[in-house]
């Protein structure tokens, strides 16, 4: 009967919320369904160049003359750094939204598309270059992906968009401790996040979401509920074993009192 209350003792206050994130007290957030509608948009989805964000810019002249050849490297050199990909690499968007560029200075690309931006430049190289070849790609697209997942951590996001299976394999898939019933995509400020939960285990449930996530989501995949007393039983073994350990003379002692020998193993 003791031993048993020990147990009780140690694992009441074992709760599975202290293992789980982004809980919803007072049930404030709202999560959202995905129309037919907002889910053509999502489909169409561009990511509009914001400040922070960092630009590669190619510039070249379509010319073969010997003086637009010398040119094209003077571009090159400004407008094609070498990517370490190290966080400092390309063009920063400054918070007035402007790159400055070889030859036309100043530009305010920030609200733009990669298409828009490239479209703008290219107009305005017009002015020096005879025919101006100007391409823009946004460097440091990325989500984040949490929890219940072998390789946690930022995922670069290469094309503007990405779904979610994509997302979860380049983080080596769901650990077996992952809750697959309701995996979690915020998206926007932490002021007023949307959150969608996504049913991984029912594919007419997956149907009335998108699977589309954006730059800057984070998908978090919560711990199912036996986490907890999982981790809980494994902290609290070594003390299971002393007091196996303490106990077996005594247990011994009453068994030989009783003419049986018993080896007393409560956990092993």
């Amino acid at each position: 009967m003791l031993f048993i209350t020990a147990i009780g003792v140690l694992f009441s206050g074992c709760s599975t919320q202290s293992f789980k994130m982004f809980g919803n007290s007072g049930g404030l957030i709202k999560t959202i369904t995905v129309s037919d509608a907002n889910y053509s948009e999502e489909v169409e989805f561009e990511w509009k160049i914001i400040k922070g964000d960092r630009v590669e810019v190619n510039i070249a002249n379509l010319t073969s003359s010997e003086g637009d050849q010398q040119l094209n490297q003077m571009l090159s050199r400004g407008g094609q750094q070498t990517l370490v990909r190290d966080g400092t690499e390309g063009y920063l968007i400054a918070n007035n939204g402007l790159i400055r560029l070889p030859l036309i200075g100043a530009v305010e690309i920030m609200g733009l598309t990669e298409n828009q931006a490239a479209e703008k430049l290219s107009t305005l190289y017009k002015q020096y270059l005879r025919s101006p070849y100007v391409s823009v790609k946004i460097l440091n697209q990325r989500l984040f992906v949490l929890g219940e997942v072998k390789g946690p951590g930022v995922v670069q996001v290469p094309n503007g968009t990405m779904n979610l299976f994509e997302a979860l394999a380049k983080s080596g898939d769901l650990t077996v401790d992952a809750e697959r019933t309701n995996v979690r995509v915020i998206r926007g400020g932490l002021r007023n996040p949307q959150v969608r939960e996504i049913n991984l285990a029912d594919m007419s449930q997956m149907t009335l979401t998108s699977l589309i996530l954006q730059p800057n989501d984070i998908i978090y995949v919560q711990p199912r509920a036996m986490k907890a007393y999982n981790v809980a039983f494994a902290e609290q073994l070594p003390f299971f074993n002393m007091i196996t350990t303490m106990m077996s003379p005594f247990l011994s002692a009453i068994s030989l009192k009783n003419g049986k020998a018993v080896d007393v193993v409560l956990f092993k």
